[in-house]
Parts: structure tokens; sequence; C-alpha cells
């Protein structure tokens, strides 16, 4: 008798990293249920997934705060042995404009997709978290025991508070067992170049911004101070493919569900290990795609942090997780998305 395939819900499944994880967790022997509004992408990704998977996808147009549309997904798709949590707004310099709006859809979408959770039975939770929660950080690379720095924007508070909500409900005792993955930069699309980074308003992402320039979306583009104390003066960032957050959550989410596995709350940072500058990271795109993007230097960006890489060893000796792309590919596979993207406009 075949085995059953394991169920995952992942909210904001047609998202950037959503739309990756998807297909990661497909290729590894995982069904998965897609819950999203579309509120931060536009549906193109389910095609993409669905080119990548050869199959249709199980998807449901909803808000994944909603706990009674929620809990009808659930009733429909039977037993869910874990959910994946990307659903949330994520733009730093909106949520230092409009901070009740992060707050409402983050944090309290968060507490209400948690009671669907343990309403039906799901006690496996793996949060899309942030490097912001470091703020400026004292020392660098940051590991999971690093100090919290100034945290500078209502996004990366929201990121926080939503780890303290799952760390607190492991401690009250509950069924629910949840992991935080404290994402760094990520860029770059997948190699088949069917999903990719797609945003549905301006994109604030460096790599992104790079590639509407060079498609000639924008004129040109703001680097966002040279003045800070770093070797080229402008803000250091750990900027990871794609492909390899998605492959974290694989490997994180198959560790929970491990037969003994007893942990109620753990986090893992995950990032490359390197930190390069925003004008490295331009160099670089010129340099492997032989495309110069018009750009000028600008006032600082309020809510930027000055420098943050990670410390990925726990990920890497825990999860055994291994990274599979540099910057070179980030910023030769997100050129190949764009090109493809504005094509088929």
């Amino acid at each position: 008798m075949q085995e059953r395939r394991k169920k995952i819900i992942v909210t904001g499944g047609s998202g950037y990293i959503g739309s990756h994880t998807v297909v990661e967790l497909y290729q590894s022997g995982f069904d998965v249920v897609i819950i999203d509004d579309l509120s931060n992408s536009d549906g193109s990704a389910l095609k993409g997934i669905q080119s990548i998977i050869g199959q249709e996808i199980s998807f449901y147009q909803v808000d994944a705060g909603d706990e009674l549309a929620v809990n009808k997904v659930f009733e429909l798709e039977g037993k869910v042995d874990g959910i994946i949590h990307f659903a949330a707004y994520k733009a730093v310099n909106e949520s230092v404009e409009q901070p009740l709006k992060y707050y409402s859809n983050n944090v309290a979408g968060l507490i209400n997709l948690l009671k669907s959770c343990l309403s039906h039975g799901c006690e496996r939770f793996l949060f899309s978290s942030s490097c912001s929660v470091y703020g400026d950080a004292a020392q660098l690379p940051v590991s999971e025991e690093s100090p919290l720095g100034e945290i500078r924007s209502p996004y990366a508070r929201t990121k926080l508070m939503c780890e303290d909500i799952l760390r607190d409900l492991a401690e009250s005792g509950s069924s629910m067992k949840s992991v935080a993955l404290r994402y760094f930069n990520p860029a770059g699309a997948h190699p088949s170049n069917e999903i990719g980074e797609s945003p549905t308003i301006n994109a604030s992402n460096l790599v992104p911004v790079i590639t509407e320039t060079a498609i000639g979306k924008r004129s040109d583009f703001t680097v966002f101070g040279d003045d800070y104390d770093t070797r080229d003066g402008t803000c250091v960032r750990d900027y990871i493919h794609v492909s390899d957050i998605a492959s974290a959550h694989v490997l994180a989410m198959k560790t929970m569900l491990e037969e003994g596995y007893d942990l109620s709350f753990d986090l893992y940072n995950l990032g490359s290990a390197r930190g390069n500058t925003v004008l490295e990271v331009i160099n670089a795109f010129i340099e492997v795609n032989h495309v110069k993007p018009r750009f000028s230097i600008g006032e600082r960006r309020a809510g930027d942090v000055i420098a943050v890489y990670a410390d990925n060893s726990k990920a890497v000796n825990q999860l055994g997780w291994n990274l599979q792309y540099d910057l070179n590919d980030i910023v030769r596979t997100a050129w190949n998305w764009e090109k493809k993207r504005s094509e088929s406009m």
C-alpha cells in the first residue's frame, strides 16, 4: 500500500518565496494546499508552479487571517500535517507610514491562523520571520543567540511580536510546535525561469529595482545613502537565493514531522553568511549580465539598518542545509526572469 503523502498548507503560496517553497515541497513528496488572498501577488505564479510540477494545484483565494474562511479550508482538505505561514505585509517604508495596517494584518492575522490550526489538529507551524528583528546588530555576523538591537520599523516589530506569540504558545504547554525562520535578503528566481519576484506595487527590494531599471520600466533608481560606516558607504545585506530559502523550509518541515520531535519552539537564520554592499550587488549585476542600469545616490531611507548578515551554522548543522547558489546566480536568474516577465506583458 502506497504511503500517504503528508499535506502542508502554505499561506501566501502564490507570492515570491511561497511559490518557490511550494515547488520544493511538491518535489520532496508533499501534497500542498495554497491559501492566498492575492493582495501581494497577481496569481501568475500559480501557472508557473503548475508548469514546473506538471499538475494542478489546490488553491483557495482567502485571507489567511480570516478564521472562518481558513476553518472552511481545513474542513474541505481533511487532515493537514503542517502549515507554512508566509502571508504578511512586508514593505519596510510602508510600515513606517501605515503601522496599524501592519499590526492588524501581520499580528492579528497570525493569531487567527493559529486558532484555526489548533482547532483542526494541525500542530506543526513554520513561520516566515526576518533578520530585521536584529535591528542594528552590535556584532556581526548575527547568530540566533545574538542580542536584538534597536528595531527600526513597525514591519520588524510585527515579526518579533509574532515570534513572541509562538514562543508564549509553546511555553503554555500547547500541543503546537513551531519554528521561526529568520530570512535575510531573498533574491533571484527559479532556474526554470517559470517563477520569480513579481511585485504588484512598486518594488522596494534592491534586486528587482535593479532589474526593472535595466529593462526600462524605470528610468533610474536611488541608492539610499553612501555615508554609512561600511567599506563603500552603502548598506550591507546578506543576499540569499530564493531557492535556497525554499529548500530550508522543506528541511525544517521534515525535521518537525519526524517521530519524536519534541521542541516546542525553535528558530533558524536563513542567510548566505556573506555580506554585500548595495554597490557590490549593482556591480555584480553589471558584470554578470553586461547591462548597466542608471542610478543616483540619495538620502538615507527611514527604517534601514546599516549592516546585517547571518551566521547560518545552526541551519547548516541541524537541518543539513547546503546553499546551491551565490550572488552571481542571484543576479543572473533575476535578470533572466525580468526579461521573460517583460516579454509577456
